[in-house]
């Protein structure tokens, strides 16, 4: 299934993509998208609901964040093997984790704000993995288990509060509008292998990043069972599992950073295409 939400910003309704690219509401059979809607079985009776009796969302309508009521919304960086290569820096021994605030969640095309000052603004396409099944130092061999499913996701990130400004990476990833996820969330059953997904990312229609899951350093069950010993992981969780190379910062002779006016668009095969216009906050 591809679910996702519709409608203005905090006053989202779930839907569903029928066969034919139809939206559908799904407000008469959930009250939304996140929490326990996302465990395995209550993902199996939404799956036996017939599409073509639910009522259809015109196409004007606003595409939401797909996910509702995020816990938590957990990155991990340097998770590609050619973006480290690329960056000159060693392959991480163990996934480096950092958070985005909840704050930075919107929908896929809506506006990415610049944050005043701001001069090091930058994209990262990514993976995202949505937890359905919640739990606690989950064995890896069960892992995939706790996946509800996959979506796109922009991590965008101020790089000079991340890496200039002192402490963590957490105040350059976390501005608001800096968590664009979806357009929808595709169930895990859909995705017979995240880990051959062609990902890319354009601004102002120049390819950037193009890339592949194929070539992460740490795969989705290990991230999963490794955060699992940290914090116990709950539906509606979030997890932006890092990007391929080509980031602004690294574009040689000089870096190239986002600014108002410009067009991001950037996608995953078969998980849909986000574009977002950036302007100053």
């Amino acid at each position: 299934m591809k679910l996702l939400r519709y409608g203005a910003p905090g006053y989202e309704k779930p839907a569903l993509v029928d066969q034919h690219g139809t939206i559908r509401d799904l407000s008469g059979i959930v009250d939304d998208i996140g929490g326990d809607v996302l465990l395995p079985e209550s993902l199996a009776r939404l799956a036996k609901v017939d599409a073509s009796t639910l009522p259809i969302v015109p196409s004007s309508e606003r595409i939401g964040p797909c996910v509702a009521r995020i816990g938590k919304f957990i990155c991990i960086g340097l998770n590609y093997a050619d973006h480290a290569a690329k960056s000159n820096l060693p392959v991480p021994a163990e996934p480096v984790v950092f958070n985005k605030w909840l704050s930075a969640v919107v929908g896929p095309n809506d506006d990415v704000r610049i944050p005043r000052g701001s001069k090091k603004t930058d994209w990262e396409v990514e993976l995202g993995v949505v937890i359905g099944k919640g739990g606690a130092y989950i064995d890896q061999a069960d892992a995939m288990k706790h996946v509800a499913g996959y979506c796109v996701i922009n991590d965008v990130s101020e790089r000079e509060y991340q890496i200039e400004r002192g402490g963590t990476w957490d105040k350059g990833k976390g501005c608001d509008t800096f968590g664009p996820i979806g357009p929808w969330l595709v169930t895990a059953d859909e995705v017979p292998d995240p880990h051959k997904l062609p990902l890319w990312l354009e601004v102002d229609g120049k390819r950037y990043q193009n890339g592949n899951t194929s070539t992460m350093i740490f795969k989705i069950d290990e991230i999963v069972s490794y955060l699992s010993r940290f914090m116990s992981l709950q539906p509606g969780d979030v997890i932006s599992t890092g990007t391929p190379p080509s980031l602004g910062m690294g574009v040689k002779p000089e870096a190239v950073y986002l600014r108002a006016g410009q067009t991001i668009r950037l996608g995953i095969e078969g998980l849909g295409v986000q574009q977002q216009r950036t302007m100053d906050a």
